[in-house]
């Protein structure tokens, strides 16, 4: 019993840290159908700036804040190739996800940064006072939960604003946002900044959790990021009472509940980057498979 307890709360750990990623990257897939791969070199980007920082004796909460609004300006610098330079959008990604690598290197100093000794947002002499002994093993999930629901409830109440209802429409008619007489380049700005914010911040939280820096924490991001939003809006899509972003969350757990099982039916661990790629595949046949029956029936 205390095993599966594990299990489940490993799960619930991956998948909410995963979750901010996810909304992200919802932001730009679903939103503004913009294929953004400096994803990949944003969530690292937040683990480095991180590590240094609480290393240099910042307090952990302030580093969230600042990964955060330096995963806004990555976005802002991929809209920038985008739209200013008019690089194609997959192009433009590729260019600030390789230039981000050496900059996460530069920032973190090596490959490597390790923050075990460190205070962290999970592990501080707060929780130690506070948390009863019992709670130990769930306080890691409760301050996640507690980061996810928050950053999910800022999200919805944004998109309900003026600038979230242009985001949309950029994403599904850009014509709608120019007869308003709105750059929808700045839109997209707006969009890709919020969006590699939220991966960034959930670079800083990876980070946190794990207890070290690692440069290659980023590979496969974009790839995790879409197979969770494609699980969650494919599977609740017909629970009008659950909003995208809620099935956006539900989906990167059940993602990360996928790779527990095929670890666990004898896969290895460092299969994990196949794992991935074999789930996101089958997930995107069985999603063109639905929208082809779906076609064909009307």
């Amino acid at each position: 019993m205390e095993y599966l307890l594990s299990i489940i709360i490993g799960i619930l750990e991956e998948g909410l840290v995963y979750a901010i990623m996810a909304l992200g990257v919802y932001i730009t897939y679903k939103i503004l159908d913009f294929p953004d791969l400096s994803v990949d070199g944003t969530f690292p980007l937040g683990g480095a700036i991180t590590a240094v920082l609480i290393i240099a004796g910042v307090p952990p909460m302030v580093t969230l804040f600042l990964a955060f609004l330096l995963g806004a300006l990555a976005g802002v610098l991929t809209g920038l190739i985008h739209v200013k330079l008019k690089v194609r959008d997959l192009l433009s990604g590729i260019i600030m996800m390789t230039a981000l690598y050496s900059l996460n290197l530069r920032i973190a100093g090596k490959a490597n940064v390790a923050i075990f000794t460190k205070e962290t947002i999970f592990d501080n002499a707060f929780l130690d006072r506070i948390a009863p002994e019992r709670m130990k093993d769930y306080v890691t999930v409760v301050i996640l939960l507690v980061i996810v629901v928050i950053m999910k409830l800022l999200l919805d109440i944004y998109l309900k604003t003026k600038s979230g209802y242009l985001l949309r429409a950029v994403g599904d008619n850009d014509t709608l946002v120019t007869s308003l007489a709105k750059d929808k380049g700045v839109v997209k700005i707006i969009g890709l900044a919020i969006a590699n914010a939220f991966v960034a911040l959930a670079g800083s939280i990876y980070t946190q959790k794990s207890g070290f820096f690692e440069i290659s924490s980023g590979t496969g991001t974009i790839v995790i990021g879409l197979a969770s939003v494609i699980i969650g809006t494919n599977m609740f899509k017909q629970f009008t009472l659950i909003k995208a972003t809620t099935a956006v969350i539900f989906g990167s757990i059940i993602y990360k509940a996928c790779v527990a099982l095929a670890i666990a039916l004898g896969m290895a661990a460092s299969d994990l980057k196949l794992i991935t790629a074999v789930l996101f595949l089958v997930i995107l046949v069985i999603s063109n498979e639905r929208k082809r029956r779906v076609k064909a029936n009307d």
